[in-house]
């Protein structure tokens, strides 16, 4: 390269696309800095037993967790094929290492925090950094303003040829619109907010979805819930019918409206009175 041709560059987020990348741009001799809101590196991966303000996770004004690990959360892709082309996801023996095939997610933040030190990346990056503008200038370089989230102030605003921005989209939930949702008097919650199975105990749950997470949480909270009724548009008519070796799951399809009594009444013609309605609907 060039030496005229080094540029500043700044890359917005230092989870795994932000490192990568910050990474990529040092290789070919550009001038990096890493804006990262939190105190660690790792973005989705770094798991908190903190949940927001709004459990179902649509009020604007909420106190946002940027992350929806759940605790006992595990990958659902051999480590294999989870790893940068040229920085293999292996299992390492050192103490605290998870060396499973499909290892928890506090292996995966392991992981990518090798991958910062092994690169120099740690180096580049700024903590605690929420950047809160990022505009091109007439001079067509590209303005950025930060503060510092722990006492919010603000920083001053920096220049920069080119902007990378990584950084994810796992904060902004996605909610089933049900029918007489605004007077059924039940608990609603987003599966960006669980965590862990206690909070579920003795209760009638109705969970919504049918991918990896809804499959995870349906069975966790089962060990400790009175009931679990599963709502999936992927069930197939005849319905109702309980979920082979377990006691207290039943699979229903689409829930057809709420009541003021309730009462979730699912399309398949089945009704159930439920404490909780569980979202995970991505």
């Amino acid at each position: 390269m060039a030496q005229n041709s080094s540029k500043n560059v700044a890359v917005i987020g230092a989870g795994s696309a932000g490192l990568v990348t910050a990474r990529e741009l040092k290789r070919e001799g550009h001038s990096v800095v890493v804006f990262e809101q939190e105190n660690q590196l790792g973005g989705t991966w770094v798991y908190t037993p903190a949940t927001e303000s709004d459990p179902v996770g649509i009020d604007p004004n909420r106190e946002i967790v940027h992350s929806s690990l759940y605790s006992s959360l595990r990958v659902n892709l051999p480590r294999e094929v989870m790893g940068f082309w040229d920085y293999p996801f292996v299992a390492k023996k050192k103490p605290g290492r998870d060396p499973r095939r499909y290892p928890g997610h506090g292996e995966v933040l392991n992981y990518l925090n090798d991958f910062a030190v092994d690169f120099g990346i740690i180096g580049v990056v700024r903590f605690g950094m929420e950047v809160g503008f990022v505009g091109k200038m007439e001079n067509g370089k590209w303005k950025v303003s930060c503060r510092k989230r722990e006492n919010d102030v603000m920083f001053a605003n920096e220049e920069y040829d080119a902007v990378v921005i990584c950084n994810g989209h796992y904060t902004e939930p996605r909610i089933a619109d049900i029918p007489g949702i605004e007077v059924w008097p039940g608990k609603q919650i987003h599966s960006h907010n669980y965590r862990v199975p206690d909070p579920f105990r003795d209760q009638v749950v109705v969970l919504i979805g049918g991918a990896a997470s809804a499959t995870d949480i349906s069975r966790e909270i089962a060990e400790v819930a009175k009931e679990v009724h599963i709502s999936s548009r992927s069930a197939t008519s005849g319905v109702p019918m309980k979920l082979p070796g377990y006691d207290n799951i039943w699979l229903h399809n689409m829930i057809e409206a709420v009541g003021s009594d309730g009462g979730v009444n699912f399309q398949d013609g089945s009704k159930i009175l439920a404490d909780i309605i569980l979202h995970c609907t991505g």
